[in-house]
């Protein structure tokens, strides 16, 4: 998985992106905005917004990133208000990750009824951000070199989920991620049968889950430390 980082200037503030250009010959299943759900796709956007970003028309936002890069045909596109620049990448045996890891409400997925979210009010009433307000979100692109069933896609989804939570945990982050990451799993199309299973103890699903436990990990102990140096 070859990621370009590119950058653009947009609402007073210099951003970064990740660009993957897979090309043909690629199933990915995805939760993003742009791109959700299974299908073919040729490339992967993750694009950092400003903090406070207000867009209503964020898919529409992403179809205008993707042609300022070049971006042609079917693809899948985040955004995200954690630093791009500072996506980290990990492999493991032919499984090729890069996680973007922001932490700034940290959530555990079960929680009460009428819990006030943070998430959903990050902004004063007069558009600025709080002086505290940092950055959040998780965003995970996996690719792996054999193809997967629809089935083993969503198995996928799960495990690299699984090993998100367990990295965090292990970071010292008591929660199971943000309210809006998003997750995308690329297999490609050729090289035989279809894989049917990516489970944490299936051979590929093992490798999927070992690179985004390193790539989350190393993104949320990069994050504390961020948040140390900020005092």
């Amino acid at each position: 998985m070859n990621v370009e980082t590119v950058w653009r200037d947009e609402d007073g503030k210099r951003l970064a992106a990740t660009v993957w250009r897979a090309g043909d010959g690629h199933r990915m299943i995805s939760s993003a905005m742009l791109g959700g759900g299974i299908g073919p796709a040729r490339w992967v956007l993750n694009a950092q917004v400003a903090g406070g970003y207000s867009r209503m028309d964020p898919v529409v936002h992403l179809e205008e990133l993707a042609r300022a890069y070049g971006l042609d045909g079917p693809g899948v596109g985040m955004l995200t208000a954690a630093s791009v620049s500072r996506t980290l990448r990990r492999d493991d045996e032919g499984v090729n990750v890069s996680a973007t890891v922001g932490l700034r409400v940290p959530t555990w997925a079960a929680a009460p009824a009428g819990t006030p979210d943070p998430e959903l009010a990050p902004m004063h009433l007069d558009g600025t951000t709080p002086p505290a307000w940092t950055p959040g979100t998780v965003n995970i692109v996996v690719a792996v070199p054999v193809p997967l069933t629809d089935a083993a896609l969503v198995n996928a989804v799960v495990t690299a989920t699984e090993a998100k939570t367990q990295a965090l945990l292990e970071a010292g982050f008591p929660c199971t991620g943000t309210a809006s990451d998003a997750v995308c799993v690329a297999a490609t199309t050729g090289g035989g049968t279809a894989e049917p299973f990516a489970g944490p103890r299936s051979v590929w699903g093992a490798r999927i889950a070992r690179a985004v436990h390193a790539a989350v990990h190393a993104g949320a102990l990069d994050y504390a430390a961020y948040l140390d140096a900020r005092g």
